[in-house]
């Protein structure tokens, strides 16, 4: 059963409720250094996985190529308009005050959370461990981050961010019921490679969170497919000719 999955969608959505319901009552310092603490801790989760990286040309390539594709079909815009329309439905469905933040803002704000509930290699990763062993310990750390990270932006992005937990459950499921045809196809420096990709996307989503540097997050998803057959080349292939 997938406990961890299911978890992890109901701490977005409760963490979405929750912000809408109490966040008014939260100062404006309080939600500045909550962000700066998300931010953190996705850089800290980021770099917790780099380290595990078994073949760097390969990650570097895949990063690189993956980015390049992500850029090459769009897959940004495809995101921020996938984004603006769930925006839409929900301000038809319930009736709340615009947000306050700039129209750009609000979109780069949206499409970062989305990056980061969806598309991180922790869930990813996670929901393919969940499927084929039952541990659900890494999805349940993500939810509790999760939870907060969702309050603390449904404060200003509003109901939008409840909604995320339904492409986020849909993904997950989908990871969870092809992992026992994923893994068996995977050695150990493929998932360690893996996770150092996810780990770089992790760090740049931190970045973003922190407005330090808007990194092209969305486009660089791509990176996620390619990285584990270029460790598998890389290591079948190339090296044997080094």
């Amino acid at each position: 059963m997938p406990i961890g999955i299911i978890l992890n969608s109901l701490c977005i959505l409760c963490g979405g409720l929750a912000g809408l319901a109490v966040g008014h009552r939260l100062s404006d310092q309080i939600k500045e250094n909550l962000n700066m603490i998300f931010g953190l801790c996705s850089i800290g989760i980021g770099i917790s996985s780099i380290v595990l990286m078994e073949n760097m040309p390969a990650v570097i390539l895949s990063l690189i190529c993956g980015t390049l594709l992500g850029g090459e079909i769009h897959l940004g815009d495809w995101i921020n308009r996938a984004s603006l329309a769930m925006e839409r439905l929900v301000s038809k469905l319930v009736k709340e005050e615009a947000s306050s933040l700039p129209e750009e803002e609000f979109k780069n704000t949206l499409v970062t959370i989305i990056v980061l509930f969806c598309a991180s290699s922790t869930g990813i990763y996670g929901s393919i461990v969940s499927g084929m062993t039952g541990d659900h310990t890494i999805l349940i750390a993500k939810s509790i981050l999760d939870l907060f990270t969702a309050m603390i932006f449904a404060c200003s992005l509003g109901a939008v961010v409840c909604l995320i937990a339904v492409p986020q459950f849909i993904l997950f499921m989908v990871m969870f019921l092809c992992a026992e045809l994923i893994l068996p196809l995977t050695t150990p420096e493929m998932i360690n490679d893996f996770k150092a990709v996810g780990g770089f996307i992790m760090i740049a989503t931190g970045f973003r969170i922190l407005k330090l540097r808007l990194f092209p997050t969305a486009d660089m998803i791509p990176t996620m497919l390619l990285v584990m057959p270029v460790s598998w080349a890389w290591v079948n292939w190339i090296l044997p000719l080094l």
